[in-house]
């Protein structure tokens, strides 16, 4: 395959091809020269680089090995196996390392990016005991979740906007400590300079602006990109044009939504109901 023809945006596996491939010429290797350091077969690294074969944790452990990184392909690798269902979420993923501000909206649980680790384990596992995923599939999740999240600490931090449906708060993970490390996490979320957290309380009903979760960002040149996604499929709007009505409906819930101080009244009472 010619280098024109492999489009990074096509898929994670295309994207981890490209990488691996100009890596690789950065070195001056040739894929046998690769082949020999990293313990594989020519066939094998060309079609890594081609993105004809998705890349495994061993795969990517071997390929640390001999460029001598530190678990850069096998983070690339688990973010590749995370993302292969979900249309968009890895450039989405990419875009949001960089992004000003956030916009979150969620129902039914608490969004990933604040999550305890002990939350998204246990979303994890019922994923695993469902048969949705494998065990290795949960752990790459959690993993995929907790760099997200520590990019968000970086300096300058981003705006983060949060509304949480009250469905969020009410539906019981992992048993009562779990829950109440998360509400206690939500909590410390809302204490940060660069944050706001607020409640959509159920009482919204018919005017709540979204059926489905939804990430706005916006990036250093003030353009809009947004996420959306369902169980099955995920859909990432790059206009900018699009995402503005999008963006007037969150302004719209923040409006209808409890403020900061009345959401953390209620994470409070949460938590002293809970057993």
């Amino acid at each position: 395959m010619n280098k024109a023809e492999l489009d990074p945006d096509a898929s994670p596996a295309a994207e981890f091809g490209a990488y691996l491939r100009s890596s690789r010429e950065a070195r001056g290797w040739r894929q046998e020269d690769l082949a020999n350091a990293a313990g594989c077969s020519p066939t094998h690294i060309s079609a890594l680089e081609n993105g004809h074969r998705p890349p495994t944790p061993k795969t990517a452990r071997k390929l640390d090995r001999a460029f001598g990184l530190d678990r850069v392909f096998l983070n690339k690798a688990i973010d590749a196996r995370s993302t292969v269902l979900l249309e968009g979420f890895g450039q989405y993923v990419e875009k949001e390392s960089k992004a000003r501000e956030l916009r979150l909206f969620d129902l039914g649980i608490v969004p990933g990016l604040l999550q305890t680790e002990d939350y998204a384990r246990a979303i994890a596992a019922g994923a695993v005991r469902r048969g949705s995923i494998t065990q290795e599939g949960a752990d790459d999740r959690v993993a995929v979740l907790a760099r997200r999240q520590a990019n968000l600490r970086r300096v300058p931090p981003p705006l983060i906007h949060v509304v949480l449906d009250e469905s969020c708060l009410q539906r019981p993970v992992g048993g009562p400590r779990v829950m109440a490390d998360q509400l206690d996490a939500l909590d410390a979320f809302a204490a940060l300079p660069h944050t706001l957290l607020q409640i959509a309380p159920l009482a919204i009903g018919e005017d709540r602006a979204f059926d489905l979760p939804i990430n706005i960002l916006t990036l250093p040149n003030r353009a809009l990109m947004s996420y959306a996604e369902s169980a099955q499929q995920g859909h990432l709007e790059r206009d900018s044009d699009a995402v503005l009505p999008l963006l007037t409906s969150y302004y719209q819930l923040q409006g209808l939504a409890l403020s900061q101080a009345e959401s953390v009244a209620r994470l409070s009472q949460l938590r002293k109901e809970l057993p």
